[in-house]
């Protein structure tokens, strides 16, 4: 396959250019202006259209095994292919949790027969109970990326401490949901003004903020490479920052509805703004805008939680936490960042391509030859609104559904494959 006439981007060497790409055998042969089609290959004319790595995110949800309904591997690939997204890190609270090189092992094959790349990540503890660590070595030798009991905190600070140590020996990274239930009332709304106006109390910052110092510290202590993940508060965003400064190896991910939404969007979106952690104040939002400008946050990542709407129609106190992601992120980073001055193109690149491979260790992210050919192409201009039906996920839980954004995948390429196209 011969790209012609696209705009590269490559996160890694900052490399803004027009030029032609050659795909074969699956990986990137040739990068260079002016190449001519060889052998009957395949052409894409990509002209007005941005290349950039494919997009890797690091904190999915596909319900599989045991929450089907609301999404499994084939969907959730589906998704991520018109997402733009050729690479997703699966969280381990599946049903049953990913506990054991079984489970493991069962995902990973059936993950194979997908279009995109799926990591497994294995949870922390066993059962996802916080109480005795899994066996890390016989999990990383089935094939776990990473480890993470995300959707529960650690609340036992010796168990995480372990953790991190045996996790830094194996050079793994480990990811942590922060939120302590002993500062929650009512999680998924943010204690505040909203929260006393809806006559809740609500999930304070504070709860976050205590287990993210915590982290932070014994992270620096165990030289463990560790991801703060869908960081939500100002007073997080500082801790992470003097972390960093201190040479704890701390990484941070937001995902776009925080560094989008405030915690105002329930009035308007009911429970499909209910998420853990919570939207927060704008001062809060802003925060995180400033974290990824100056590098503190590095990752973005969608957290893609899908509900049936059956559920999502529950009371909001009742109603589950999460919304849908991987169909809107890439134009949430335009719309909400590059448009509006944040970010660069670049930049927002590095945090959902070069950044997330560089945490996972995996071999994608940038374009350069001999690199496997995953690639998301788009072009940014381009105004498109969001509609549920045409959600390739199982579940179109989400607060944009209706909302006009900017920048459009054109093609997702996977494995030197087009796995999807929209060329209307």
């Amino acid at each position: 396959m011969l790209l012609k006439n696209g705009f590269l981007i490559n996160p890694k060497t900052h490399t803004q250019e027009l030029t032609d790409i050659r795909i074969l055998n699956g990986k990137i042969s040739q990068i260079s202006a002016g190449l001519v089609p060889e052998n009957s290959e395949e052409v894409l004319d990509l002209t007005g259209l941005t290349v950039a790595p494919g997009l890797v995110d690091t904190h999915i949800h596909f319900r599989d095994p045991g929450l089907t309904y609301k999404e499994d591997l084939h969907t959730g690939a589906l998704a991520a292919a018109r997402g733009g997204v050729t690479s997703v890190i699966c969280m381990a609270n599946t049903k049953p949790a990913v506990d054991s090189v079984e489970t493991l092992t069962d995902i990973l094959t059936r993950a194979k027969k997908e279009k995109i790349n799926i990591y497994q990540t294995a949870s922390v503890s066993q059962g996802l109970k916080g109480e005795i660590m899994n066996d890390f070595k016989a999990l990383k030798e089935a094939g776990a990326c990473g480890f993470t009991d995300d959707g529960i905190p650690l609340r036992d600070g010796a168990l995480v401490r372990a953790a991190m140590e045996k996790a830094a020996a194996l050079n793994m990274p480990l990811s942590f949901h922060e939120e302590d239930p002993a500062y929650i009332k009512q999680n998924g709304i943010n204690h505040g003004e909203v929260s006393e106006k809806l006559g809740i109390y609500g999930s304070p910052a504070l709860a976050e903020d205590a287990m993210v110092a915590r982290d932070c510290m014994i992270a620096k202590d165990t030289g463990a490479a560790i991801d703060v993940q869908h960081i939500s508060s100002a007073n997080s965003v500082a801790m992470v920052r003097l972390a960093k400064a201190l040479g704890a190896n701390v990484w941070a991910e937001v995902t776009p509805h925080h560094f989008t939404l405030t915690e105002e969007a329930v009035f308007e979106h009911g429970t499909l703004a209910k998420m853990n952690p919570p939207l927060r104040t704008k001062a809060d939002r802003d925060a995180l805008i400033e974290g990824l400008k100056d590098g503190t946050i590095d990752i973005i990542a969608t957290d893609h939680a899908p509900h049936s709407a059956e559920e999502k129609a529950r009371p909001l106190t009742e109603a589950p936490s999460g919304i849908t992601g991987l169909e809107t992120s890439l134009a949430l980073g335009i719309t909400s960042l590059v448009k509006k001055g944040h970010l660069t193109m670049v930049q927002l690149m590095e945090k959902m391509s070069l950044n997330p491979a560089r945490l996972y260790h995996l071999d994608c992210g940038r374009l350069e030859e001999g690199r496997p050919a995953d690639l998301v192409i788009f072009d940014p201009e381009k105004a498109w609104t969001v509609k549920a039906e045409e959600f390739a996920s199982k579940s179109a839980n989400s607060p944009f559904v209706g909302e006009e954004l900017t920048g459009k995948v054109t093609y997702t390429i996977c494995k030197g494959k087009v796995i999807y196209e929209d060329l209307s």
